[in-house]
């Protein structure tokens, strides 16, 4: 059977230094807001191409504090691709703001830069970009409409460790960025983590307090905040792994190629693009027998998933958008499907998922 993503054999390779990690730190007797936090900080922050780095609890926590630090209106609107993961909205209710659901482009699945500006009001306060996938957002267009505007941008993320867009990496557009180091990430703890980064040195002091109680200094509570630390262990973890983040992108890339190359034209694939380099967090193809497809997989011992059956839309948890009219954004939950595209994969398994796929 090759599985859609097995964890165990994604961390097989650093499983000793993992476990030398855990020890010392077990060891050291400082468990919060130690060294091991501030100094992975220190190299996401030089990985990333920004000044600072917050650890926080994990993705949702760093999305909904950096819309907090920025000091939006109270119930200002907050633009947002329609087909994201649920937690990009959450974020902004959790912030108190109002998602404004954009329409993705059909090519590249990330918010349509074109549809922006018609959705934009006086009470518009920020852009959340979402680079989907592993896939950077096309940013030109949607800077330029920021500067028009005078609005805030934030990033999510949490698939795109390491993408970049002409060049520029992810995380690096926006006042802030909030990345997810879930285990299945590109980079992924061993449990749950993630962190904010930004250039803004005011964005970063409200961070570190909003993290921590709103407290700067021990006892001294100087905003409302909450407790959305990293953990010091997963901070162990996590520098192991980036000091192999490179690779474990690269290996995805050259998996990602085979499907590229040698997928037939049936299938819909991620849009190839010069400007824009893919991490492939996930590699989704698109078909209207998507149902059929998967289950076709699973009977040839192959494993897929979905990115996601339901758009936050049609959610019970936001039952007031469901009247909404997103026909892009309903086309693209109805027909994705996430082939294999582990660190952990072979070469060999992936030509075995086309094989199958070009008979269906």
């Amino acid at each position: 059977m090759i599985q859609y993503e097995n964890l165990k054999k994604v961390n097989e390779p650093f499983m000793n230094e993992l476990k030398e990690k855990a020890a010392q730190v077990i060891e050291k007797g400082w468990y919060v807001l130690g060294e091991e936090v501030s100094s992975f900080e220190n190299e996401f922050a030089t990985f990333v191409g920004t000044k600072h780095c917050i650890g926080v609890a994990n993705g949702l926590d760093a999305i909904t504090l950096s819309l907090l630090a920025l000091n939006l209106p109270k119930n200002s609107e907050v633009i947002v691709p329609a087909n994201t993961y649920i937690a990009s909205i959450l974020s902004i209710l959790h912030a108190g703001l109002v998602p404004v659901l954009v329409e993705p482009d059909i090519k590249t699945n990330n918010i349509d830069p074109l549809k922006i500006e018609p959705k934009i009001t006086k009470k518009t306060s920020a852009i959340l970009v979402v680079h989907l996938y592993g896939k950077v957002c096309d940013m030109d267009p949607i800077l330029q409409i920021k500067e028009k505007y005078k609005l805030k941008l934030v990033e999510d993320c949490a698939q795109a460790h390491g993408a970049t867009y002409k060049g520029k990496q992810a995380g690096t557009f926006g006042e802030a960025a909030a990345f997810s180091f879930y285990p299945t990430k590109n980079l992924g703890a061993i449990g749950d983590a993630g962190a904010v980064v930004t250039d803004s040195n005011e964005v970063k002091e409200r961070v570190s307090m909003l993290r921590n109680y709103g407290s700067a200094k021990r006892y001294v509570n100087e905003v409302i905040g909450y407790n959305s630390r990293l953990d010091e262990i997963q901070a162990a973890f996590l520098r192991v792994k980036l000091k192999h983040l490179n690779k474990m992108n690269n290996h995805k890339k050259e998996l990602a190629q085979i499907y590229h190359n040698e997928l037939n034209d049936k299938f819909i694939l991620p849009e190839n693009n010069i400007d824009y380099d893919d991490v492939f967090h996930i590699f989704n193809i698109r078909h209207i027998e998507r149902n059929k497809i998967r289950d076709y997989l699973l009977k040839n011992n192959i494993k897929s998933d979905i990115h996601y059956p339901l758009p936050p839309h049609k959610q019970k948890a936001l039952l007031s958008y469901s009247n909404e009219h997103l026909p892009v954004s309903d086309e693209i939950h109805n027909t994705t499907l996430s082939l294999p595209i582990s660190f952990s994969h072979t070469i060999a398994e992936i030509e075995k998922v086309v094989r199958v796929l070009n008979k269906y």
